[in-house]
């Protein structure tokens, strides 16, 4: 199946199965991140929309933890980049209906929360078809070291996407139901 029709597929489904109330357990989370010996640094979430995982209760437990808690801005050319954020910060409303931090210090996250819309067993994810996590990973990957989760519902999970050469494969894929690494 195209990524199109696979996106619009998951998309309905997703909105029609999002009132369930799934929810990614955030024990499963933790366990991940102490076996990877990742108990403070800088955790890059998104702000969701679209019927999206929503990752802000995670964020603010982590954030009680002492990770400090970065979220994206859009920038010309398809590219993210990732600033400090708190609850209380001020922000605003993209071209896009998404929010993004006003306050601007730019972070690269040790753990990177990804958004998706569809996913498969080799942990390749589908997006919206703009790239964004895609040239974020590949830019971040040449930096430091970042473990990228995908946060998605166990519904979502495809037999196999269709991959090009800048889809990048992520570290582990996080659902309401199990942890695919």
């Amino acid at each position: 199946m195209s990524k199109t029709k696979t996106r619009k597929k998951i998309l309905n489904l997703r909105k029609k199965k999002y009132k369930n109330n799934y929810k990614i357990n955030f024990s499963n989370l933790m366990s991940i991140l102490n076996k990877k010996k990742i108990n403070k640094g800088i955790i890059g979430g998104y702000f969701p929309v679209n019927y999206e995982i929503d990752d802000l209760k995670i964020l603010e437990k982590l954030r009680s933890k002492n990770y400090k808690i970065s979220m994206p801005i859009i920038k010309k050319n398809n590219q993210l980049d990732f600033y400090i954020w708190q609850p209380q910060f001020p922000v605003k409303i993209n071209r896009y209906g998404i929010l993004e931090p006003l306050k601007k210090r730019l972070v690269y996250p040790d753990v990177l929360l990804v958004p998706t819309v569809a996913f498969d067993i080799r942990k390749f994810r589908l997006g919206y078809g703009g790239g964004y996590y895609d040239r974020y990973i590949e830019k971040i990957k040449k930096i430091k070291k970042c473990l990228t989760i995908g946060l998605a519902f166990e519904f979502q999970k495809v037999k196999k996407l269709k991959v090009d050469e800048f889809d990048q494969k992520l570290n582990i894929i996080l659902t309401n139901k199990k942890a695919y690494k």
